[in-house]
């Protein structure tokens, strides 16, 4: 059976990864990354780390729209991406079925199926990615292709299945 739930985690990694590799290379150009650029993709972070509090009943150290600077967001890129996956390729059946409670960023309550946090976490991201090369883009900046499938053919030409890291 297909986990696509690992396998949206492991890219969720990789297009992270790949979209911090690209700022460094703009800036490593003379390009710095656009204010407006570090606010969306600080959200993604933030927004790893605010589930990983849900999950994990703790409290988040980040607040939803938090900005950070590229290093910055390193950090938090480090603190969270990597830790949803393992999450998520380590809960059992029960744990993917629990239900968790919570308030949002403007204190509604809601309870969410943790399977479904772990599949929104990788689409919210992409929505944000995406809305991160539409503004490089329209600033005269070159975006980095960060879709699924452009993940997936990499894996293949490496020999790898799309779950791999």
């Amino acid at each position: 059976m297909i986990n696509t739930i690992e396998k949206l985690g492991a890219y969720n990694v990789w297009a992270n990864d790949t979209l911090l590799q690209h700022f460094d290379g703009l800036e490593a150009g003379g390009a710095p990354i656009p204010a407006n650029v570090l606010r969306l993709f600080s959200h993604v972070l933030n927004a790893q780390s605010i589930w990983i509090g849900r999950l994990t009943n703790t409290p988040s150290p980040v607040k939803v729209w938090q900005e950070h600077d590229l290093a910055g967001l390193r950090y938090w890129h480090e603190q969270s991406t990597g830790r949803v996956y393992r999450m998520a390729i380590e809960a059992d059946e029960n744990e993917l079925h629990r239900l968790i409670s919570y308030t949002n960023s403007v204190g509604e309550a809601f309870t969410s199926q943790v399977s479904d946090i772990f599949t929104h976490l990788p689409i919210h991201a992409n929505y944000h990615r995406g809305q991160v090369a539409i503004q490089l883009r329209e600033q005269g900046l070159e975006p980095v292709n960060t879709d699924y499938i452009t993940y997936c053919r990499e894996l293949s030409a490496a020999g790898q299945e799309a779950v791999s890291l």
